[in-house]
């Protein structure tokens, strides 16, 4: 078991990187069976972001929004894995720190939770007349792009293990994300939608500065999970400690889904 945990914070660690290896690795299977796995790996990393989105969708069913922009901001949050990976080596290779550090945690966290809130913001959250015309949109869609983003990092996750041949590891490594990963982001972005939210009616200049803060504050907390994760892979905390990580995102969530009947409330007098 504790290899296994061990397994998975692993991949957790190196998301892009193993993936990109596996399919190197792949090279020699058989064009059937690497387009079986590739369809697979897609399932398995959507269906998980899928059934979050609905669950957040429907705790916001009286808000209707446009389904195109809807899927538009899904596919952009999608696409800015492929965006922040290059950034994220880019900057590790420019610092010349280990990956493990709190230095490269926290801004490779904060790379992802930028970009994550860039394809929400030039899809939908720049356009408050037709589009963001109300405080709880920021929570739409920024829980739209970062289940996006969730579920392209998903599909790159279970691409390695089923090109491989081991099902069990997909399954298991889908299960945990489900679980844990997606959350993250979920919470993550939830965080900087609620302070962006709560400035919706405020001047420009509030409403930037409530902006900025909901960003260091998801990049804090989005590091701070990872940076745990780390302590656990490294063995400096017992691996038993993953659950308690799981947990503290879990907590934030109930946070934020008592927050959101706060901000359908919110008028501006």
């Amino acid at each position: 078991m504790a290899e296994l945990i061990t397994s998975i914070l692993l991949t957790i660690q190196s998301i892009l990187f193993a993936s990109y290896a596996g399919i190197a690795n792949a090279i020699s299977n058989s064009p059937a069976f690497i387009l079986q796995s590739f369809t697979y790996a897609l399932i398995g990393g959507l269906f998980p972001a899928l059934i979050w989105l609905w669950f957040w969708m429907h705790e916001s069913h009286e808000h209707h929004e446009p389904k195109y922009t809807l899927w538009l901001t899904f596919i952009c949050g999608m696409c800015a894995v492929f965006l922040v990976y290059p950034f994220q080596k880019g900057i590790a290779w420019l610092i010349g720190e280990p990956t493990g550090t709190w230095t490269i945690i926290l801004i490779w966290a904060g790379l992802e939770e930028l970009f994550k809130f860039f394809a929400a913001y030039f899809i939908a959250l720049r356009n408050k007349v037709e589009i963001f015309d109300e405080p709880i949109d920021a929570f739409v869609y920024l829980m739209t792009a970062s289940l996006g983003f969730a579920a392209l990092e998903n599909t790159l996750f279970l691409i390695t293990p089923l090109l491989q041949g081991n099902a069990i590891s997909s399954i298991l490594v889908g299960n945990m994300r489900f679980m844990g990963a997606n959350l993250l982001h979920v919470a993550a972005s939830g965080l900087l939608s609620l302070c962006i939210a709560f400035a919706y009616f405020k001047p420009v200049w509030i409403q930037r500065m409530y902006t900025l803060i909901g960003l260091a504050i998801a990049f804090v907390f989005h590091a701070g999970f990872n940076y745990l994760l780390t302590l656990i892979e490294t063995g400096i905390i017992g691996k038993e400690k993953v659950f308690l990580a799981f947990s503290f995102v879990w907590i934030t969530l109930i946070i934020l889904i008592l927050a959101l009947e706060k901000v359908k409330k919110i008028k501006e007098f």
